[in-house]
């Protein structure tokens, strides 16, 4: 016989975005409820806008949100993915592991708290910190060719 529980549990989420330019450290980093292709065309449309002065280069997982055949770029973006199970290529994932730690063992009364305990945390990052977290890594430069040679043949594409 199983005991009945009285107490139900009920999930709730959002997805933080971000983008760090590893050499200086600026950051964009924005905060929504879903991550689907409507929400990723959001995020890339407003990154386009915070940074309209430069060609901005956003390094991706293939997730189904990131490679949708309706999303259109913005002129100052272009999108370069990461092969699939390579994590370790894609530089913010260290930023999101440092994040995790930071928040690891917090308990919050809501999802409200959550997110205001993430903002804290992304406003409080200075440039040096963050370029510390996203610099490569001597053996990963090698990859990191191969990555800007694919975003030549891609542009040689359009």
């Amino acid at each position: 016989m199983q005991p009945v529980g009285a107490v139900q549990h009920v999930f709730e989420w959002f997805y933080a975005h971000g983008a760090v330019e590893p050499t200086t450290g600026a950051r964009f980093f924005l905060e929504l409820l879903y991550l689907n292709a409507e929400s990723f065309q959001r995020i890339v449309d407003a990154f386009a806008q915070a940074c309209p002065d430069s060609l901005n280069l956003l390094l991706l997982d293939n997730s189904g949100a990131h490679t949708a055949q309706r999303l259109i770029l913005p002129a100052n973006v272009r999108l370069v993915f990461v092969p699939p199970y390579g994590p370790e290529l894609n530089r913010i994932e260290r930023v999101w592991r440092d994040l995790k730690d930071a928040l690891a063992w917090l308990q919050f009364p809501t999802l409200d708290a959550q997110q205001d305990s993430l903002a804290t945390l992304l406003r409080a990052y200075e440039a040096a910190t963050l370029q510390a977290l996203t610099s490569t890594p001597t053996w990963l430069r090698p990859f990191m060719h191969w990555i800007h040679s694919e975003v030549i043949l891609h542009e040689a594409r359009i």
